[in-house]
């Protein structure tokens, strides 16, 4: 029995979104107490903490693959409102069906032979060498599975939430 593949959300996704969710809402206790807004700037730090926690167990989606099939898990820590978990084995796997995105993207589900769909998920690291695994398992062809995001966009992003912290702390820093 081979080990089984293991597949997190990709770290230039995940850290990148992490870093723009900060760059967003860590000036804001500082700025309410700087403008004495009447929001208390500890419950916009106790805001941003719960926020903060939410996005990283979103983020923490693992995708497993074995001989038997291919399952979605989150750790036990993440509340089971965000978790969005399934199992299918390979047999029941019976087709992809592409999607377009409301962005104009393509997404893929795998189509079980009762008709249901399950998002094909696309935001893994080694996203070339799981979506092989599928077809491996399932004789489906999947060359022409591309990740809806190419790397070079969350690099773009990557960038502008540096340039924006940048900004946020010039702001904070110089405010009288």
């Amino acid at each position: 029995m081979t080990e089984p593949l293991r597949f997190n959300t990709s770290p230039l996704i995940s850290g990148t979104l992490i870093a723009l969710y900060g760059a967003l809402t860590l000036p804001l206790p500082f700025l309410a107490a700087q403008t004495a807004a009447p929001v208390s700037p500890w419950f916009l730090w106790g805001a941003i903490a719960g926020g903060g926690l939410l996005l990283w167990g979103a983020l923490s989606q693992r995708v497993e693959l074995d001989e038997q099939g291919i399952r979605i898990t989150y750790p036990r820590w993440v509340p089971p409102f965000l978790r969005q978990q399934w199992q299918l084995t390979w047999s029941d796997i019976q087709g992809l069906q592409p999607r377009s995105t409301s962005q104009g993207g393509l997404v893929y589900y795998l189509v079980t032979s009762g008709d249901q769909r399950y998002l094909l998920p696309m935001r893994v690291a080694g996203f070339a060498r799981m979506v092989r695994a599928i077809e491996a398992h399932t004789g489906l062809p999947t060359d022409v599975i591309k990740p809806l995001a190419q790397p070079w966009m969350y690099g773009i992003l990557a960038v502008l939430t540096l340039l924006l912290a940048g900004v946020d702390l010039w702001i904070l820093t110089t405010m009288g």
